[in-house]
């Protein structure tokens, strides 16, 4: 049949390419007559739609006789059971515990400032001196006043316990040297006061006070910045209804969309408080910061796990319908036998959602052939052609 419409059309597009009166459509283009010109074309489009009429005859009449039927082409997925981990999303700003600012213990001159911005300094670490005023000179000479002391003491002590001497001069050598040993002790304590020195390891942020600048104790008398990068964590405020799935230790993913980076980690700590102005508990994350990268304050969104099922079935969502009653439903495809097989409407029942995937709690089984492309044009009972299998 399909030989027959090949010959009939091959045919008809060889007389309309000639006219009666044997003239090519060439030459009656270059004879530039308008009327001649619009005759052709009229009599061409004529044949045209002769052509198009006859074509969809043979094609009904191809469709009647031909034994082959036609059934809407659907592709399926295979339910498989598989871990499902949900996850809540929130947002947070990454702070530190170690981030202060260091101020003098004693009035006077930024005499030596002796490290830079973004130099890392250990805890103790000498960072700056105050000129002070004196105070080391006075404190040689009480250490040597102590060291005399000291020697009149032992030399009292010895001649006593010689039964030589009088006690009263043994216990005014005695207090004579515990007097010049606080003096001292007093003294070093006041001199160190003229240091400034690193309160824990971290990295100078800011040098605040130059060199020169007369400082004292107090607001305003700043001198350095110090963050410590390397105990980084995130508080973030979690609604009161996953107070009972979030604990210890559950996995959390944190995305920096700044750094375009991730880190997973852990819950640290959750709070035993619900705040009733929002009705929110704080979660603590530590934040594992080996690279530097992650400043204090910087913006994060936290996956938090709050869900875990190890036997889950996943299918799109896409592929998911609801009937009259409310009733959601998926399609399968059931008895495959030579790529053909029944659609069959199942009545499902699904849990949470995590991206575009949906977790089936019941209607489907591990190995069953789920429907997705096509699964909203079949209808209950309908055969379909399967193109592929997932």
């Amino acid at each position: 049949m399909k030989n027959v419409l090949y010959i009939s059309l091959a045919f008809l597009l060889l007389a309309a390419c000639g006219d009666k009166q044997d003239q090519s459509v060439e030459e009656i283009i270059s004879g530039a007559d308008l009327e001649t010109l619009r005759a052709r074309r009229s009599s061409i489009s004529e044949q045209q739609r002769m052509l198009e009429t006859d074509i969809e005859k043979l094609d009904s009449a191809i469709a009647l006789l031909s034994d082959e039927e036609n059934y809407p082409l659907v592709s399926t997925i295979v339910a498989t059971v598989s871990p499902f981990n949900h996850f809540l999303e929130l947002q947070g700003d990454v702070k530190t515990r170690q981030n202060v600012l260091v101020y003098p213990e004693m009035a006077g001159t930024l005499d030596q400032i002796l490290v830079k911005e973004g130099q890392r300094v250990q805890k103790g670490q000498l960072l700056a001196r105050i000129d002070d005023g004196g105070m080391s000179s006075q404190l040689a000479q009480l250490r040597t006043q102590a060291e005399l002391s000291k020697t009149t003491f032992e030399r009292q002590k010895r001649l006593w316990d010689q039964k030589i001497g009088s006690e009263i001069q043994y216990l005014q050598a005695k207090a004579n040297y515990e007097a010049q040993k606080d003096a001292v002790a007093q003294a070093e304590s006041q001199l160190g006061k003229a240091t400034i020195r690193a309160p824990f390891t971290g990295i100078v942020d800011d040098v605040i006070k130059d060199e020169g600048t007369v400082v004292s104790p107090g607001p305003g008398s700043e001198v350095f910045r110090i963050v410590n990068l390397s105990d980084m964590y995130i508080e973030v405020e979690v609604p009161e209804r996953y107070v009972g799935s979030i604990s210890e230790g559950k996995e959390v993913k944190v995305y920096f969309p700044v750094l375009g980076d991730s880190i997973s980690t852990q819950v640290r700590t959750t709070g035993n408080f619900i705040n009733p102005n929002n009705r929110s508990f704080t979660v603590e994350i530590p934040v594992p910061n080996k690279n530097g990268k992650i400043k204090p304050n910087l913006t994060a969104r936290v996956m938090i796990n709050d869900y875990t099922n190890e036997e889950a079935i996943l299918i799109p969502q896409s592929i998911i319908s609801e009937n009259a009653q409310g009733e959601q439903y998926a399609y399968l495809a059931a008895d495959p036998e030579n790529g053909i097989a029944i659609a069959r409407r199942s009545i499902i029942t699904t849990g949470l959602t995590q991206g575009s995937e949906v977790e089936v709690l019941s209607g489907l089984k591990d190995g069953d052939r789920v429907i997705k492309e096509g699964a909203r044009s079949v209808k209950d009972g309908q055969k379909v052609e399967l193109l592929n299998q997932e």
